[in-house]
Parts: C-alpha cells; structure tokens; sequence
C-alpha cells in the first residue's frame, strides 16, 4: 500500500513540474512578443530638400537649368485689392525663372506691398512677418546680375526687380522683390538701372487702388496690403 501511495505522489510531482515548465516557456514567449511590437525605429533624418539652398554662385546655372523645364509666363496675383495678371518676358529668361521659381514655392503668399507712392510704383513681396524670413532662409540668399539691354522701358504697367539695398555698384537685383510702374507715361529715368521682365495685362486699375493709399513718411501704408496669392495661369 505505501508503495502505491509513494507512486501516486511521485507521478503528482511530475505532472506538477511538467505544467510549470509550459507556463515558464509560454510565459517567456510571451515577453518575446511584447518586446518586438514595442521595438520602434526613430530617425533624425530631415526629409530630402526639392531644390538645393541657393546662394549667388549658384543661382545663374540653377535658373539656367530651370529655364528649360518651367517655361510659364503668365501668373495672378490675388491681393487685398483685386487680382493682378502678369506676362513674364522670356527675354529675361533668369529674372522669369526666378518669378516662376518663387511662384511655385509659394514665396509670394502673405508678403506685403511695402513701398508705395502714388503715380510712380508699387513695390512688393517684402514683409515684417517672421514667416517672411524664415522663407527667404529656406530657399537661400542670393542675388541676379542686372538685364537692362532688352529693349524694354519702364513704361506704365512693367513690372521691375529693384536692386539690393547692400553696397551694389552692378546694381544687382533683389530677387524676392519686385516693383510695378504706375506713372502716367513711365518712369523712363530709371531704364538702364532696373531689370524688367514683365508687365501687366490686367488689373492696372487695381495697382492704381493700391498705389492711392495714405502712406507712413517712409511709404509704408498706413494698412497692411497683402499679396495673397500668386499662381501660375495658362
């Protein structure tokens, strides 16, 4: 009789042992498991640039390449005031690139017309917002050469690139910014100084709105008038 009870104990044992060690081992897999769905790769990669950061040596040959791809040269402006179409000169081939460019890139939208003097121009594409700069450092600081010996003048209804405010005997255009003649019979004293490369087919009396503004002594208006939108149209 003991020896049966002693068999019956020592099979227990066994039974008991044998569950342990698949709880152990489920148990362990279990872990396993957890550990690899919690696993999580970060990556302090910036995501690729579409077109490289731009400087003054490398501005020419990036608007020459670009020439050849991107050949729009009609754009809208939307403003405070109205809309404002213009016709880019493919003459001024680097000069309209660098429009298109901007275009694209959405520089234009919420930058401001910042200089403005009735029957003389409107200038543009400025701003006192952060956001302004902070796009003028993503796409980089660089100037274009000068194009006056296209034949065009500052008649009424050009759109011009005003030259940089840094010491620029070449008079080395600004290419954020632009400026649009709204004297009556033209503001030919500045040809030869002052790159154009396009004019307005619609809207004058639009820029003639916004260049009737009361302004601040520095010609700043004395209310915001922004730029905002700008798109390419057919």
């Amino acid at each position: 009789m003991r020896i049966v009870l002693l068999l019956c104990f020592f099979f227990l044992f066994l039974n008991c042992e044998d569950k342990q060690s698949k709880k152990k081992t489920i148990s362990d897999s279990e872990v396993q498991k957890s550990t690899k769905k919690e696993t999580i790769t970060y990556s302090n990669e910036e995501p690729e640039r579409e077109f490289p950061k731009l400087n003054s040596k490398s501005a020419m040959d990036f608007f020459l390449e670009y020439d050849k791809h991107h050949k729009e040269n009609k754009v809208r402006m939307t403003t405070d005031f109205g809309t404002i179409d213009i016709l880019l000169y493919n003459e001024t081939k680097f000069h309209r690139s660098n429009f298109i460019f901007l275009t694209k890139q959405k520089y234009f939208n919420d930058t401001q017309f910042y200089r403005v003097i009735d029957n003389f121009i409107v200038q543009a594409g400025n701003s006192d917002d952060k956001k302004t700069a902070r796009k003028r450092a993503h796409i980089g600081k660089y100037l274009l050469p000068a194009d006056t010996k296209r034949g065009f003048k500052h008649d009424r209804g050009v759109i011009s690139m005003p030259s940089s405010d840094i010491d620029n005997p070449h008079k080395l255009a600004s290419p954020f910014e632009f400026f649009i003649v709204c004297q009556k019979g033209g503001a030919h004293f500045l040809d030869g100084d002052y790159t154009i490369f396009g004019r307005v087919i619609r809207g004058m009396d639009v820029v003639d709105k916004i260049a009737a503004v009361e302004t601040e002594e520095g010609d700043w208006p004395l209310v915001n008038i922004f730029i905002r939108n700008v798109e390419i149209i057919e």
